[in-house]
């Protein structure tokens, strides 16, 4: 079932470039046989129409084509993991940590994905500290990878008695999930596991049995944790695949620091430490720093209406592909 998957995606990708080539190529022949009818009188007229709708179509089509050619990045149609965590701010913070978790689970409702809670760790007075949940979607890792980085929020708290505006923050990581052969590679005496009383709600035997589990990779010094199953059997596995997700995306970040003096995009890097976007609620906006994109429609984009801000980016990773191949480079599929 796996290797018909990934035959049917390559399919559905390879017809879509036939299928637009192929019209590329019909309104090719439309222009020629257009030139050769402006010999003909009667035929003049209908010609010179003809020869300014092919050629105000053919570059439109010779450029999405070229986009569909640019290189992809394998790691595009895995689920996805998505970490968020509470940043400057305090309570706010974690409260919008919160906020930032149901605009992404409302994006995943409305794309038809399914949506698993991993592990979180409550605020004190709601929202999280950290929480990482799992969407499970084709193409859900291409539809949010840019979405790692630091997310800040202008707003009026709950919490504020005087009605000042603060400024919190939080980041998000996006993290694409490795296939199960991935995630058994890690050396197991390279782990530490333990296991620990879940948190949090989930019925008396969730709180009641030591099912949740912890992992770190003693190497790297990285940590996943899971309690959102009643079996430890079951969070042991989705922990160790959050555990190879974070080593794989901590061995991307130190090659993107590397190649980094070549590759300055402007998507960025995808570092926590990027402010790639604020939401401003007195005002009602959202500005995408990355692509100088204001939305004025932040009651609608926190019901998980994403697709503006979603498709801009991708299309400026294409753009800057498109540059680098014209500046002589081999353009990444990933991030720069």
């Amino acid at each position: 079932m796996e290797r018909f998957r990934a035959l049917s995606r390559e399919h559905a990708e390879v017809s879509e470039v036939a299928g637009l080539y192929e019209r590329l190529r019909r309104r090719e022949a439309d222009l020629a046989q257009a030139q050769e009818m402006l010999a003909d009188a009667d035929m003049a007229e209908m010609a010179r129409e003809e020869i300014a709708a092919a050629e105000a179509e053919l570059p439109a089509l010779e450029d999405e084509l070229q986009k569909l050619l640019l290189p992809k990045d394998p790691d595009d149609v895995r689920n996805v993991f998505l970490e968020v965590r509470a940043g400057t701010g305090g309570d706010e913070s974690a409260l919008f940590a919160g906020d930032l978790l149901r605009m992404y689970t409302r994006y995943a409702e409305r794309q038809g994905w399914r949506c698993e809670l991993v592990s979180e760790s409550e605020g004190e007075v709601g929202g999280y500290k950290e929480v990482v949940v799992r969407l499970v979607g084709d193409g859900a890792y291409g539809r949010l990878k840019f979405e790692s980085g630091g997310h800040r929020v202008q707003r009026v708290p709950a919490t504020e008695t005087q009605g000042r505006i603060h400024t919190s923050a939080c980041t998000v990581a996006a993290l694409p999930e490795p296939d199960e052969a991935q995630a058994v590679q890690i050396n197991p005496s390279d782990l530490r596991i333990d296991t620990f009383r879940a948190s949090g709600a989930g019925g008396q035997h969730i709180n009641k049995t030591d099912s949740a589990v912890r992992i770190t990779h003693l190497p790297t010094g990285i940590v996943a944790e899971c309690q959102d199953d009643r079996s430890q059997h079951r969070n042991k596995a989705r922990a160790l695949q959050v555990l190879a997700a974070r080593i794989r995306e901590q061995e991307r970040a130190e090659r993107a620091a590397k190649e980094a003096a070549t590759r300055k995009g402007l998507i960025g890097s995808g570092d926590r430490s990027d402010r790639i976007r604020t939401y401003n609620f007195p005002q009602g906006r959202v500005t995408d720093h990355r692509i100088n994109l204001t939305l004025y429609k932040l009651g609608a984009v926190m019901e998980g209406e994403l697709d503006e801000l979603v498709e801009g980016l991708l299309l400026a990773r294409k753009a800057e592909q498109l540059e680098e191949l014209e500046a002589g480079l081999a353009p990444s599929p990933r991030r720069p």
